[in-house]
Formats: C-alpha cells, sequence, structure tokens
C-alpha cells in the first residue's frame, strides 16, 4: 500500500478554504480547486517509489492485475478528486469513446498541437464522471423539458427572449432545445451581452429559484452560458447524494465540496462560462438534445457495509464505507487496483492512519485491511 502525495489544482473558479478545511491546513488566500489521486500525466500522486505513472509503468500487471490490463491497458483508467468549487465552472460535455476516438484522429491528422487552445480532443478516450457531495453540493445536469424552461425564460419579462421562447414550444422536443442552444451561441455578442444584462437583473429581483442565475451572471456578466444554462436542470445535492454525467450531458458544477471521480480522459467540449475557446459545431455534434431528470443518485448499501454508486461503465467503480467503531475492521482486498480516500473521521489502512483528504494506492491483490471511525471512499474498476 503505498501513501499519496497529491497535486492541488488552484483553478480560478476553486474555493480558497474548502479544501484547507478538508486538511486541516491553514488557507494561501489562493483559490483550491482540485486534488487530483490517480495517475494523470498532468499531475500525477507521489509515492516513496516514484509517481504513481512510474510506480504502474515498471510493472503494469502487479500493480494493475492481469485482468484490468486486460481490458483497458497498462494505465490507471480513472482519475480521483476533490473539487472545491468557489464560483461555477464552464458549462461542458463530454463525447462519447467512439467521438473521442473520431475527433482525437481528426485533429492529429490536421497538426493542431495537443496544448493549442482550440484543440478539442487531448486523447482519444471518452470522460464519464461521477460527482458526490461531501456538502451541500449545487450543479445543472442534463436538459429540462423544453415547456419548463420556456416559462423560466418567459417569467423574466425580458423582450429579446421571447423569440427563444417561442422556438422552445415547438416540436419536436431535441429540434426545439438545439435550435435555441444554437441560437443562444451564435447571437451577435453585443446584443446578447444586453439580453443577459437585463436577464441577470431579473433573476436577481425575482430570488428564488432564478438566484442560482443571478449568481452564474455576477461570475460570467455578459456570457450567453448565462441564458444556456437556464436551459438546464438545477440539482442541490446533499451530502452522500451523487450525479453520474454520461456523453452528450450538459452540466457545470456551480458550488459546494465533492469527490468526483471520471475516465482517464481531458476531452471537453464548452458551451459557455469560461473565456476558453467554443467549437460551437463541435459542440453541437456531441451534444444529447433530450430532455432528463438529473438522476440524483444514493449509495446502495450491501452486508458487508459497502455503500456502492452504481453507474454503468467500468473503467471506475466508487462506493464508501462509513465505519461506526474503532475496533471493526473491513477486509477491502481486491484483484484490481483501488485508491483508498478518508473524507472524515480517523481510519487505519494497512500501516497507513488516513485522516481527512488522505489517500493510500492499493496494488491489484494486495491485503487492504481497514478499520477506524470515519469515512473511507474506494475507487476501483470492474475487469
Amino acid at each position: 500500500m503505498d501513501r499519496l502525495d497529491n497535486t492541488i489544482r488552484p483553478y480560478a473558479w476553486g474555493s480558497p478554504t474548502a479544501i484547507p478545511h478538508l486538511l486541516g491546513t491553514e488557507p494561501t488566500g489562493e483559490p483550491q480547486a482540485e486534488m487530483w489521486m490517480g495517475a494523470h500525466p498532468g499531475a500525477p500522486s507521489r509515492t516513496d517509489r516514484g509517481t504513481l505513472v512510474e510506480v504502474i509503468d515498471a510493472d503494469p500487471e502487479k500493480e494493475l492485475g492481469s485482468a484490468a490490463v486486460a481490458k483497458f491497458g497498462p494505465r490507471l483508467p480513472f482519475l480521483l478528486k476533490i473539487l472545491a468549487a468557489g464560483a461555477p465552472l464552464s458549462l461542458q460535455v463530454h463525447p462519447d469513446l467512439e467521438q473521442a476516438k473520431e475527433g482525437y484522429a481528426d485533429e492529429e491528422r490536421r497538426g493542431i498541437p495537443v496544448d493549442a487552445p482550440h484543440r478539442n480532443y487531448k486523447d482519444a478516450n471518452h470522460k464519464p464522471e461521477l460527482i458526490c457531495a461531501l456538502t451541500e453540493f449545487d450543479g445543472l445536469c442534463g436538459f429540462r423539458d423544453p415547456l419548463a424552461a420556456a416559462g423560466l425564460l418567459d417569467d423574466l419579462g425580458v423582450d429579446s427572449l421571447k423569440p427563444y421562447v417561442d422556438l422552445l414550444h415547438a416540436h419536436p422536443e431535441d429540434a426545439a432545445l438545439r435550435e435555441v442552444l444554437t441560437a443562444i451561441l451564435t447571437a451577435d455578442p453585443e446584443e446578447m451581452s444586453r439580453t443577459v444584462a437585463e436577464a441577470a437583473a431579473a433573476c436577481t429581483r425575482l430570488g428564488g429559484a432564478y438566484a442560482p442565475y443571478a449568481d452564474i451572471a455576477h461570475h460570467y456578466p455578459g456570457d450567453p452560458g448565462v441564458l444556456a444554462a437556464m436551459l438546464l436542470n438545477h440539482v442541490r445535492l446533499q451530502p452522500g447524494e451523487a450525479l453520474y454525467l454520461g456523453a452528450g450531458v450538459p452540466h457545470a458544477y456551480l458550488n459546494g465540496l465533492g469527490v468526483e471521480i471520471m475516465a482517464n480522459s481531458d476531452n471537453v467540449l464548452r458551451c459557455g462560462l469560461t473565456p476558453k475557446h467554443v467549437d460551437v459545431p463541435e459542440l453541437l455534434r456531441i451534444v444529447r438534445f433530450r430532455p432528463s431528470d438529473p438522476g440524483v443518485l444514493r449509495p446502495e448499501a450491501s452486508p458487508d457495509g459497502e455503500e456502492l454508486y452504481e453507474t454503468p461503465i467500468d473503467e471506475f467503480r466508487l462506493s464508501r464505507y462509513v465505519l461506526p467503531e474503532a475496533g471493526s475492521a473491513h477486509d477491502l482486498t481486491r484483484a484490481t487496483p483501488q485508491i483508498l480516500l478518508c473524507t472524515a473521521g480517523s481510519v487505519r489502512a494497512g500501516e497507513h492512519d488516513l485522516t481527512p483528504g488522505r489517500s493510500v494506492f492499493v496494488p491489484a491483490g494486495e491485503k487492504a485491511e481497514v478499520s477506524g471511525t470515519g469515512t473511507l471512499f474506494r475507487a476501483t474498476v470492474v475487469a
């Protein structure tokens, strides 16, 4: 078992206090957005044996297990994070596996540097993800029913929104949503900025269900993503609840602290709430224009105390243990690689004492006995 030393990414939207509070450290005054646990080449976890990338590369079969290597190749197929949103993240969507492979191959053929700001596909992998709330957590996930979105926009009383309201009453629903999002993202920037400003003022005045959009507009004044956000479901997770975000589902995290796990990929198509590149044609090709319920997940408990967040993909499997007594022990040994993360209390994992925010990597098949009083998240794969 290897104790992990993890990198904290200082993205501008990060909370300056949430991760330090979890870790029991002093805030630096700078945003601390994400703590990465895994073998992503951009910020691999460090161990006494080298970076986790180096550890796995030295003997993939030993570290990952033969089944995981056969299924996913000689790399850890997931990235685990603690995410602390102090401001809205960009409104975004992820490709499915086939779209990612096609998009990556196309940009490679066209010679677009992988670090170019207008590059969409950093790799050939999909990026399904799961966010589990540690505090109250606000987000946007999936399209509202078009008529509900029309009512939300209409009640703002902004004349320049009337064409969007009319479009949302059209049929079929997927075509209506596509037309409205296209119109929002391709509108004249100056006119759109004025419309967003009027809409933001109305959201501030109305409050209630409009408060999240007033806050978004405060952080991104004049951004067309403010209106795009109003086409989506707003959801507030309570601690322990989660959202699964599959391919083509537009989403954004707004505020809160959570544990996030995803397939090991950087592929993001942005819809707004960002100064970064927005490729509208490619975005419209990837987005799935279907109204849907956000689908809040609650863990399914098993007799051994494991609480599993069910998802339809194999690159990651996230569960948690709430350990009520210091004397009780659980054997978490698996034939697949694991990362164990403590988020509350004090947990002993093998020879390591874990306090909130501390984690270990467990190679495939290695004995993994845990005990203590606290909450432990377990990330692994299905192989």
